[in-house]
C-alpha cells in the first residue's frame, strides 16, 4: 500500500494521540496542558498557538473519537464517524511546502485550534484508508496486556501486535516457555 509521506506522518500521529488514552491501568498521556504541549512538540505540529485547557479538553475529545473510528469494524460506521470529525473541523484543503517537506496537503483551516487541526489532518488520513479498503489495516495489539492502537502497514495484513519486539516476542517467548513446561512434566 502506497502511502504519502504526509498521510503516513498523520497515520503515526493518530496512534500516538489514540495511545495517550488511559486504557488498562496506563496513565493519561494528555492528563495536563503540560503533556498535551509536549504531545504537539513531540509530533511537530504546525501553526499551533498558545495551548490552555480548552485545547487539552477538545483534544480529549478528538482522541475518544478516534478510538471510536479504530474500533469500528463496519466501513459504513467509521466513514460516518470519519465524516463528522472531518466536518466539525472545518477543513479547509490547501497545499503547502513547509520546513524542508516537499508540496503537500493540509486540511486544516488557518487559524485551527489543535483539536481542530488533527481532526481534518489525521481524520483524512484515516478517510484515505477507509478510501482504499484497508480499514482492517487499523487495529488493536492482540497482546492480552496491552491494547494499543497501531495501523498494520505490513504487505499481508498480517500484523497483530503494536510493537514485535516487545507484545509479540514477550507472548513468543511465553508460549515457548509454556510447551517446555509441558515437554518436562509429559
Amino acid at each position: 500500500m502506497l502511502i504519502p509521506h504526509d498521510t503516513r506522518i498523520a497515520l503515526d500521529t493518530v496512534v500516538d494521540l489514540v495511545n495517550t488514552a488511559p486504557e488498562g491501568g496506563q496513565e493519561d498521556g494528555l492528563a495536563d496542558v503540560a503533556a498535551l504541549d509536549e504531545f504537539v512538540r513531540g509530533h511537530d505540529i504546525s501553526d499551533v498557538a498558545e495551548l490552555g485547557e480548552k485545547d487539552l479538553e477538545a483534544l480529549q475529545d478528538v482522541r475518544a473519537r478516534f478510538a471510536e473510528i479504530f474500533a469500528e469494524r463496519d466501513s459504513r460506521t467509521a466513514a460516518e464517524l470519519i465524516n463528522r470529525l472531518v466536518a466539525a473541523a472545518g477543513t479547509t484543503p490547501q497545499l503547502t511546502d513547509h520546513d524542508g517537506y516537499d508540496w503537500h496537503v493540509h486540511y486544516f483551516a488557518p487559524g485551527a485550534s489543535v483539536a481542530e487541526h488533527l481532526a481534518a489532518d489525521c481524520g483524512m488520513a484515516l478517510a484515505f484508508i477507509v478510501v482504499a479498503g484497508e480499514q482492517e489495516r487499523l487495529r488493536r495489539c492482540e497482546a492480552p496486556d496491552c491494547g494499543r492502537a497501531f495501523v498494520d502497514l505490513s504487505r499481508n495484513r498480517s500484523r497483530r501486535y503494536c510493537d514485535s519486539r516487545t507484545c509479540g516476542n514477550r507472548l513468543h517467548v511465553a508460549a515457548y516457555r509454556a510447551r517446555r513446561r509441558e515437554a518436562a512434566a509429559g
